[in-house]
C-alpha cells in the first residue's frame, strides 16, 4: 500500500469512528468522497454493472451510517470492511435478479466471516483454507483463485484460459461443492477434538 492510500486509509478509519460515536454528518460526507469512487470501481471488478455498482455503493453507504458502530479499526482497515459489505450486497443483488453467482458466501456464510479477532484463530483459518484449495484438482483450484483471490469475472477467466463460460462456471460450482464436503468434514474432526479436549 503506498503511503497516500494508507494516509487515506487512515483517514476513513477515523471518519467512520466519529459517524459511529456521533452521527457526524460532516464526517459522513467526506467518507463519501474519500470513499465511493473506490467502492464503485470495486464493485465493478466484481462483476456488476456501472448502474448496479452506484446502487451497491449507495447501499452500502447507508449500512455504514447504520452500522457505524460494528468498525473495529483494530481488527481491520476501513478499506477491508467496506469492501465485505459491497462484496455481500453484490452477493444478495446476485440472489434477487437469480444470477448463476457462486461466491466464497456460499460456502462461509456472512455471520461466519466477521473478521478475527484474534491471529491465532487468524492463523488456523488461512492454514485451513489453504488445505481446502489444496484438495482440489488443478483446473478448479485456478478458478477458485482467479474469482476470489484476483476478484475477476466469470467472463474474463473464459478470455484468459481460452475456454467456455459454462467450463468455467460448471468447474468453479464443483470446487465450491467439493470445498462445502470438506469443510463440513474438518469442523467435524475439529468438533471431535474440542469435545475430547474438554
Amino acid at each position: 500500500m503506498t503511503q497516500v492510500a494508507s494516509e487515506t486509509s487512515f483517514q476513513m478509519d477515523d471518519l467512520i469512528v466519529r459517524i459511529a460515536e456521533t452521527q457526524d454528518q460532516q464526517a459522513f460526507s467526506e467518507l463519501v468522497e474519500l470513499a465511493a469512487p473506490r467502492m464503485k470501481a470495486y464493485a465493478i471488478r466484481c462483476g456488476a454493472g456501472v448502474d448496479d455498482a452506484e446502487e451497491l455503493v449507495q447501499e452500502c453507504l447507508l449500512t455504514v451510517w447504520r452500522k457505524a458502530h460494528q468498525f473495529n479499526p483494530k481488527a481491520a482497515r476501513s478499506t477491508t470492511w467496506l469492501y465485505t459489505i459491497i462484496r455481500n450486497r453484490r452477493i444478495d443483488m446476485g440472489r434477487k435478479n437469480k444470477l448463476d453467482i457462486v461466491q466464497s458466501d456460499d460456502l462461509w456464510p456472512e455471520g461466519e466471516t466477521d473478521l478475527l479477532e484474534d491471529d491465532v484463530e487468524r492463523d488456523l483459518t488461512g492454514k485451513l483454507v489453504r488445505t481446502l484449495l489444496h484438495s482440489l484438482p488443478d483446473e478448479q483450484r485456478q478458478i477458485v483463485f482467479k474469482v476470489y483471490f484476483e476478484g475477476k469475472s466469470h467472463s474474463e477467466i473464459a478470455g484468459e484460459l481460452d475456454l467456455p463460460l459454462g467450463t468455467i462456471k460448471s468447474r468453479l460450482r464443483l470446487a465450491m461443492k467439493k470445498l462445502d464436503t470438506l469443510a463440513k468434514e474438518q469442523v467435524s474432526w475439529l468438533t471431535i477434538i474440542l469435545i475430547m479436549n474438554f
